[in-house]
């Protein structure tokens, strides 16, 4: 059976010595000739050899003596700097930076990345500091090593928000470089090969953040040949028992279809032999966390999944790709619906490559993939063939340009983002395995993720055409901005001049673009509307106590926005608005003749029952929001409350909810609706009807007659001959619904209408 080697596999002899004892590091003050005369000490040093000369065999196809020279600079720095320092299998630390760098030169990394990657441990695990690093291996380094670097000196709340910090920070870094996220990368590659001495509680934790984030982290970057072994070892720790029987039954399996692996491959070679066409044909099994996969997602049995073998063929252009593929068909018939083109359209990461599935010798499924040698290297090595292949003069390859452009857009989330966690939620629910492929009116090819919905598509399109879309029309008809797309759709997107993110998006989109952008823009609207309703209750509360915003004095506003930690009066507004401060606490202390008090977050005077109501109109937006327990609307008595976070919720006078205004009744305040209130409310209606055919259509009908909207129905039979219908209505106002109501009796059938 024939395999592909990822990379070598060293690892130091559990027997060798620990490294002997080293001069400490030198001051940044040191010269560069006293630096090489330690290193050249340190260098003669036989055990030191003994780590350094498997990686030193690795570079030397391809870096010059120079640059090896440089690489033994850092790693003799990297000894010194770890020296007393031992991993939990008991080998020197050094072993596993080591380790780490040969799993990049198997790649073909530059110098600088292999500099790093022996040196990625020393800031976060050692005395050393960036600017160390600086002088003596130059800021390029220092910046890679940063950037795998944790964020050491920062104290969190909890674990996850330290783990989502560190997260967005390395991913950033990776923005900036990518070769970061490739150190990173090769770190948790040989953690994992390594994984075995830690506890199992640990092993299981390390496994599944391996296969969360790391796994689809390079599979997003092409890294195949890193992902399968990820994703393999983190099967192995996350569930031991599953793989190991998995494992079995593929060994068991094995030896009654070697004899037809082996000769479905001869088949093939003997054929594009007789077509004169040069190709190499690998045929092999799948691997067992693929087997597990497609068992968990097929809800399919071990035999089902396991009938199904891989035959990779590579040719030399494009032209004898689809010649192969022509061949391959003639061979064994294909599946019919199981062709994929992705050499005309490739994956997010780049992949290119056709995928097709025959039905081979005795009916065994064979999945067919056929690629250029280039598009093969790409396949297992993904981004980092970009240094693989840069002295032959590539420039921007597919899978270059697809990384590049995913990494402009976690730049984008990033700066979107709220905060730490939210951004690796972001990028989790980015990192889809599948995709679904629509195009433009104009005929441009989009990608999305499996499930994409229309405003998916319209963000990927530009943010701005995301946050005016209005309707849309797929395939020439208009279908709601909900709808997930499918492949071969065209999509038109019909925007508005004012229109904007609808919060109700976010309940269905699937990008990580997509929800950046809405969470962002509401996050904005929010702030704004928040701070126009701060200043409304702040000018209200300061006119009970006789005096305008403007007639405070400067210096008590300066001292109360320094007592409350502020930098300016927007973000007091702003913290008022959103219910975080009482206005009437904030007008007593701006009206007080000093400020020698200790202002406290919860605290609050009495309120001035006297002082006029606060009028809303309907159109306050998010920090504005009607009680759902009694459904508010313009003509109802409403007071509202002052919710942390929220604004003002506010209630009608009778709901059982403002009862309780002597809990809190300093975040109770009046208010009243405007003469001209906008916009449409929600009304619960209880609709009691006999229990006949076409009875709901009827009321429906009734309720359209009126221009009110239905949002909800629910139905709870009392008994066979009654059914109380509970309505959910969008109405006007008070005279609105009381409309809707008479029309609901006038229906046959219907006994009483009544509103809770």
């Amino acid at each position: 059976m024939k395999a592909a080697v990822f990379v070598a596999r060293w690892r130091p002899q559990a027997t060798r010595v620990k490294l002997p004892e080293v001069l400490p590091s030198a001051p940044l003050s040191a010269t560069r000739g006293v630096l090489q005369s330690k290193l050249v000490l340190v260098a003669d040093a036989a055990d030191a050899e003994m780590y350094f000369a498997p990686l030193a065999m690795t570079l030397s196809p391809y870096i010059d003596s120079e640059g090896i020279q440089h690489v033994r600079d850092a790693f003799i720095f990297g000894a010194n700097a770890h020296v007393g320092q031992s991993r939990q299998s008991g080998e020197p630390y050094i072993s596993h930076p080591v380790a780490v760098a040969e799993i990049l030169a198997g790649l073909h990394m530059d110098e600088a990345t292999l500099v790093a990657a022996i040196l990625h441990d020393v800031i976060e695990d050692t005395a050393v500091v960036r600017e160390e690093i600086v002088a003596r291996f130059g800021e390029e380094v220092a910046r890679l090593v940063d950037g795998v670097s944790k964020l050491t000196q920062i104290r969190f709340k909890s674990k996850a928000e330290a783990q989502a910090a560190n997260f967005r920070k390395m991913m950033m870094a990776m923005v900036e470089d990518v070769r970061v996220i490739l150190i990173k990368l090769a770190d948790r590659l040989h953690n994992m090969r390594t994984l075995g001495v830690m506890r199992p509680d640990k092993r299981r934790r390390i496994a599944r953040e391996t296969l969360d984030i790391y796994t689809p982290i390079a599979s997003r970057l092409g890294l195949n040949s890193l992902r399968h072994e990820l994703e393999d070892m983190g099967f192995a720790a996350l569930y031991p028992t599953r793989y190991r029987v998995l494992s079995e039954s593929v060994r068991k399996a094995r030896g009654n279809r070697k004899e037809i692996v082996a000769g479905i491959e001869e088949r093939f070679v003997r054929r594009f032999g007789e077509e004169a066409l040069r190709a190499q044909i690998d045929a092999r099994e799948k691997r067992p966390y693929s087997i597990y996969r497609k068992m968990l997602q097929k809800h399919l049995s071990f035999k089902e999944v396991f009938d199904v073998f891989a035959v990779r063929i590579v040719v030399q252009n494009v032209d004898e790709c689809y010649r192969a593929l022509g061949i391959v068909h003639n061979l064994y018939k294909p599946l019919p619906g199981r062709f994929k083109d992705y050499i005309a359209i490739p994956k997010a990461n780049g992949y290119q490559s056709l995928h097709t599935i025959l039905f081979g010798p005795h009916g065994i499924p064979l999945e067919v993939q056929i690629r250029t040698n280039e598009m093969h290297q790409f396949a297992e090595s993904g981004i980092a063939a970009h240094w693989l292949y840069k002295s032959s003069g590539d420039q921007g390859t597919v899978t270059q340009a697809r990384a590049r452009e995913w990494l402009r857009d976690l730049l984008e989330i990033q700066q979107k983002a709220g905060n730490p966690q939210e951004f690796l939620e972001s990028v989790k629910v980015d990192l889809f395995p599948d995709e679904v492929y629509v195009f433009t009116p104009m005929g441009e090819i989009i990608e999305l993720p499996r499930r994409a919905t229309v405003v998916d598509f319209a963000y990927a399109i530009h943010t701005d055409v995301g946050n005016r879309s209005v309707a849309c029309k797929i395939d020439r008809r208009f279908a709601p901005l909900s709808t997930p797309l499918e492949n071969g759709q065209t999509i038109e997107i019909i925007t508005a001049a004012g229109a904007e993110p609808n919060p109700n998006w976010l309940s269905f989109v699937v990008t990580a673009k997509a929800r950046a952008n809405i969470r962002n823009y509401l996050k904005n609207l929010q702030d704004t509307e928040a701070i126009k309703l701060g200043h409304r209750l702040l000018v209200k509360a300061l006119n009970a106590e006789n005096i305008e915003l403007e007639a405070v004095r400067a210096e008590r506003m300066t001292q109360l926005l320094a007592e409350y930690h502020f930098e300016g009066l927007p973000d007091l507004l702003r913290e008022i608005g959103l219910g975080n401060r009482m206005a009437p606490l904030v007008a007593r202390l701006l009206v007080m003749d000093n400020l020698d008090v200790t202002v406290q977050a919860n605290g609050a005077p009495s309120v001035n029952s006297a002082q006029a109501p606060m009028i809303i109109s309907g159109t306050e937006g998010l920090v504005v929001d009607f009680a759902k327990c009694c459904h508010p609307i313009p003509g109802d008595a409403v007071v509202g409350f002052l919710s942390t976070g929220r604004g003002i919720v506010v209630h009608r006078c009778d709901c059982s909810n403002a009862a309780d205004a002597g809990i809190h009744p300093e975040r109770w305040l009046a208010v009243n609706w405007s003469s001209a209130p906008m916009g449409e409310y929600q009304a619960l209606v209880i609709v009691h009807a006999k229990n006949v055919r076409g009875g709901l259509a009827r009321i429906a009908g009734s309720v359209a007659e009126t221009g009110a909207d239905i949002d909800d129905v629910r139905f709870d039979d009392r008994d066979v001959n009654l059914t109380i219908i509970t309505i959910t209505l969008r109405v006007a106002d008070r005279i609105h619904l009381a409309r809707v109501m008479r029309r609901i009796k006038q229906v046959p059938d219907v006994v009483k209408v009544i509103r809770p």
